[in-house]
Formats: structure tokens, C-alpha cells, sequence
């Protein structure tokens, strides 16, 4: 694929180029030229990392918006189970999905639902004998784009089985249009996301070839607008909920918590999911069964588009999964159909790895750069300051070889240059041609010193 889709874009006239989200970026997609920020569309994984750290705002991501309402006859609204941290744990899940109703959608959905379903289907499949362990939770799309960028040779362990937000749109969509009697492609599903990822995967989806989402709308763009609308309900809507273990994927250790006695590993921020998956790659987790995967500090609560700050809203959801487990009971379940189950399963899929470093065509010559990157290595000093505008030496010494930057980019190295330049300066002072020696073919000349003090004595 030549051309990519990013939700994070930049916003040139606010950078100032300090480099800090060429520093924090997972996957060494941003560089600093000119005092400008510049982002490689190959290595963004749309993980919101810049969004984070910049200073400036420089960063921010494209979703859409409730004026994009008016392009559908029918829309549906899918509340991510993230959203109901952003509200006092006392708000009922009811009135939260009631005040997105009046914000223009016709109908509302819990991607809860969708998680529950997820979760039987990861049962089912760690269930079989046979599978690639351990396997990698696919929810994520930061991190599924992550593997693909920097382990492509992980493919093969990541779970066959659909996010908890398609599942959730498609079964939407399907009551959306038995409901309305409207056609699919008159029905607007809207996911309410707490990443730019999310808003990634609807327009370039991983495995499969069309998304059953219509697009994303950020959290904290309607925020406001929610929580003063929930502040006027009466009343809210009667509704079937999800279950305080679909309700539980908003935070990390969510998605493994259904899993019964699968030994189970959870890895939440993008850092510790990228240290992660290099053990993995290098045969250090064969005694796992399932590695749960969250590009956000804390899970999706944590997200950069969520509007609570991420402890408030873990403390948030965490009281209200205590008061909803409490309050469960069998029959109060709604229970997963073997279909649903077997429509989340998705085994066999292709899914292709994205290369972000093609340094030639031809075999021969690529090999000879990765060489010279190895040599110009060498004289980088190692330390990964980012003062050159990439962020690591080796990103450097690629940018080199590439012919996207030059040595003297480097503060050291163009320290060293001008020490060693000044140095052979002297060093050629020191030397004079044979017409100003004492004696042609005499081994010693003159010393300049000499030569300075007969001409302070002639002038």
C-alpha cells in the first residue's frame, strides 16, 4: 500500500520543533527538519503518543462530528464502555445512553455487547488445540498496527476473533435496518471513540476488507454537550444492558478477565506492548496463553481523545463494576448465541504486514545500505538525544544513508568535525613551502616562530 489514512494530523503552524513527539512516538514515524515537525505515514500506528506530548497542541486528530448526522436517514449511536467512566459512577448507564439520543441519534448501543461476544469467542477459540500460542488480542487497533510495522513475523499469533466495536456495528446495523426498514448504506453507525485509532481502522479496517462502523465521533468533542444533556433528563430509557463483564474491557485486564483459567498476560501503554511483543518475538513467552494488548495507559479509559483524567475514570468505572456485579444474576444476562459466536470468529484471515524501511528495489544494494547504516552508526555517539530531529542514532544513521539527513546534523559529531578541522588548520600552519626554507632539500624549515619575529623586527 503506497497511501495511507491517519486520524493524527499536524498542525504546521503550531510546531515549533522541540522534538518531544519524535521522542515518545513508538515507532520512529516523526521527524524534525527545517523546525518542523514531519510525520512518515508508513510507521504511524495513529496511537495519539504525539497527541500526548506535545507541548503545543501541534498534534491532533480527524474524527467526525455530529453535523455528519445529516448525511444518514437513520444513525445509531455505539457507546464504548470508556464513556461511562467519564460520568459520576452514581449516573445510570441508562441515562448516559438516553442522553446520547438527544443529541440527534436515532438509536443507541452498548459496544459492551459486542465485548461480551468477543469474549466467548476468544473462549471458543483458546479452547482448540492446536492454535499459535500465546495468542494476541487483536482489540486494539494502535496495537495491531504496531505488530505490523515493527513485528510482522507476530502476524500469526494475533486472535482471529473481530473487535468488540465491529461486532457491536454490525449487529446495530442489522436491527437498524430491520427496525427502520431502511437500507444498510442509509444507516449511519457511529462508534463514540476514545482514540484516533479507532477512526483509522473504520477507513483502512485490518483484515477484513470494509468496516462496519460509518465513522468515529471523539469523546471529548461531545462531552460538553452530553453531560449537560444528561444533566436535564428526568427520565432515562428502558433498556437491556451489558453485563458488568463487557462493561469491564474499558480498562486493562478487561478482555483477560473472561477468560477463565487461561494463563494470561496484560500489557497496557504502548511501550510495555511494544517490550512485549520483542519478547515474544524472541521465544520468551511460550508458557502463555493469551497476551492482552492496550495501547493506552490503563486501557481505553486512557485513551487521548477521552475527556476524565484516567485515574478519576478507572476509580469511576471500577465502583461501577463493583455495584453491577453485585446486582447481576444469571437470568439478568442476556445470553451469546452460538451465531454471534461464530461470526466473531474469523480464522483464516489474511492480514499483510506494512514495511516502513525499504531502502532499494534491488536486493544487493539494499544490503550494501544496511552496511554503510552500521558504519555511520558507529560514529553517532549513541546517545538517542534528538537533537538532530530523529529520534534515535539508528534513526539517524538510516536518515543518512537515505539521504534525509547528513552527519552534521549531529551536535557531537559536528563537534568533532569542527575540533578535528580546526586541529588540521594548525597543523597546515605549521608547514611552509620549500621557497621559505633555509636551504632547498633541507630536511628542517624554518620554524615559523622564527619567521614571525624577523618580520616584527622588519616591520
Amino acid at each position: 500500500m503506497d497511501k495511507y489514512y491517519h486520524s493524527v494530523r499536524l498542525l504546521n503552524e503550531r510546531c515549533i520543533g522541540c522534538v518531544s513527539c519524535a521522542r515518545h512516538c513508538p515507532t520512529e514515524a516523526i521527524r524534525v527538519r527545517g523546525g518542523k515537525a514531519r510525520i512518515t505515514e508508513s510507521r504511524c500506528i495513529d496511537c495519539g503518543e504525539c497527541i500526548r506530548y506535545c507541548p503545543n497542541h501541534a498534534k491532533t486528530a480527524v474524527t467526525d462530528s455530529l453535523d455528519d448526522l445529516q448525511n444518514y436517514r437513520y444513525n445509531v449511536a455505539l457507546a464504548a464502555p470508556s464513556l461511562y467512566a467519564q460520568f459520576d459512577k452514581n449516573i445510570p448507564v441508562e441515562k448516559i445512553l438516553t442522553g446520547l439520543r438527544t443529541l440527534g441519534f436515532d438509536q443507541v448501543a452498548e459496544v459492551a455487547r459486542g465485548a461480551e461476544i468477543a469474549t466467548a469467542a476468544l473462549r471458543e477459540y483458546l479452547a482448540k488445540p492446536g492454535i499459535k500460542r500465546p495468542v494476541i488480542s487483536s482489540a486494539c487497533p494502535a496495537s495491531v498496527r504496531l505488530l505490523l510495522v515493527k513485528y510482522p513475523e507476530l502476524i500469526e499469533y494475533l486472535s482471529p476473533v473481530d473487535a468488540p466495536v465491529e461486532i457491536a456495528a454490525r449487529i446495530a446495523r442489522e436491527e437498524a435496518s430491520r427496525e427502520s426498514g431502511l437500507p444498510s448504506d442509509s444507516i449511519g453507525v457511529w462508534f463514540i471513540t476514545p482514540c484516533p485509532a479507532k477512526m483509522t481502522a473504520v477507513l483502512e479496517p485490518i483484515g477484513v476488507a470494509k468496516s462496519a462502523l460509518t465513522g468515529t465521533i471523539s469523546m471529548i468533542s461531545i462531552y460538553g454537550e452530553l453531560l449537560k444533556s444528561i444533566s436535564g433528563l428526568e427520565s432515562a430509557m428502558e433498556t437491556t444492558l451489558a453485563s458488568a463483564e463487557g462493561v469491564g474491557w474499558a480498562i486493562a485486564g478487561g478482555e483477560a478477565g473472561g477468560l477463565g483459567d487461561a494463563k494470561i498476560l496484560v500489557a497496557h501503554g504502548i511501550r510495555n506492548v511494544s517490550n512485549i511483543m520483542e519478547q515474544l518475538a524472541l521465544g520468551k513467552l511460550n508458557d502463555v496463553d493469551f497476551i492482552e494488548c492496550l495501547s493506552c495507559a490503563g486501557g481505553c479509559i486512557g485513551g487521548p481523545l477521552t475527556a476524565v483524567n484516567r485515574f478519576v475514570a478507572e476509580n469511576s468505572i471500577k465502583q461501577r463494576l463493583k455495584r453491577m456485579r453485585s446486582e447481576e444474576t444469571v437470568e439478568s444476562r442476556q445470553p451469546v448465541e452460538a451465531a454471534q459466536v461464530g461470526l466473531a470468529l474469523r480464522e483464516g484471515r489474511s492480514i499483510e504486514p506494512r514495511p516502513v524501511l525499504k531502502l532499494d528495489d534491488d536486493i544487493v544494494v539494499a544490503m550494501q545500505k544496511i552496511e554503510l547504516i552500521d558504519d555511520t552508526l558507529k560514529r553517532l555517539p549513541g546517545l538517542d538525544c534528538g537533537s538532530c530531529g530523529s529520534p534515535t542514532c539508528r534513526a539517524l544513521a538510516e536518515d543518512i544513508v537515505q539521504g534525509t539527513a547528513s552527519e552534521t546534523d549531529c551536535v557531537f559529531r559536528l563537534r568533532e568535525m569542527v575540533r578535528d578541522l580546526a586541529q588540521e588548520m594548525v597543523n597546515l600552519s605549521e608547514k611552509l613551502p620549500p621557497s621559505l626554507t633555509t636551504e632547498i632539500g633541507m630536511k628542517d624549515p624554518i620554524e615559523p616562530s622564527r619567521l614571525r619575529k624577523n618580520r616584527m623586527e622588519r616591520g
